[in-house]
């Protein structure tokens, strides 16, 4: 771990995962990059430079991907990762994590999160803020769980699927990689096909 921390992306989801930053004390200076060049500051944090500029920093700063989508975060990460850099987690102090739960690099849980036992939640996820995530999860990468989602236990999500603000996915059920489950849909039986889910019972649109 480094004294300095590089967020890249300095607007909405990279403001909130800075504030996290902010709360965990651990870093002495934390910066943004973006490609806005009309972006000086962001929640008070100086932009330094634009996001390719991240590869010269890579032994001074550890560095996090704030960017919400999740295939550009993945891509961005995986570009770090082969270069070598340092990529933190971070937590929020009022998020509760239980036992054995895996958490991997880049990954950021919010603000009033639950994730309990034995979960393993992969790289380069959003936990979002008030988020609930039973035991004996399973999240892959990139995963983005927005506010409000509610996880029961033995859920699997596949990589770089989104579920929407206030979703609920019920005890047992796999859901595959990058799809989209609507704000408010309830999924009770498995997804297999990749696609956009909404409703009571969620269903293929």
């Amino acid at each position: 771990m480094k004294n300095k921390l590089l967020i890249i992306g300095a607007s909405g989801h990279g403001k909130v995962v800075a504030d996290i930053a902010l709360e965990m004390n651990k870093w002495e200076k934390v910066y943004f990059l973006d490609d806005n060049e009309k972006m000086k500051s962001s929640l008070g944090i100086e932009v330094i430079g634009k996001v390719d500029k991240a590869f010269a920093h890579l032994n001074d700063c550890d560095i996090f991907v704030g960017i919400g989508n999740n295939a550009i975060r993945g891509r961005i990460q995986e570009k770090l990762e082969e270069e070598g850099a340092s990529i933190p987690i971070l937590i929020h102090p009022d998020a509760v994590i239980g036992e054995q739960v895996e958490l991997a690099a880049g990954t950021v849980v919010m603000a009033g999160v639950i994730i309990n036992c034995c979960t393993k939640i992969g790289k380069g996820c959003i936990i979002n803020t008030g988020s609930t995530i039973d035991h004996d999860n399973l999240i892959e990468d990139y995963v983005h769980i927005s506010p409000g989602a509610h996880l029961a236990g033995t859920v699997k999500v596949g990589e770089g699927s989104w579920l929407g603000v206030g979703s609920i996915v019920s005890n047992n059920v796999n859901i595959t990689s990058r799809c989209q489950v609507g704000a408010g849909a309830v999924v009770v039986r498995d997804i297999t096909e990749v696609g956009i889910y909404v409703g009571v019972p969620a269903r293929r649109v």
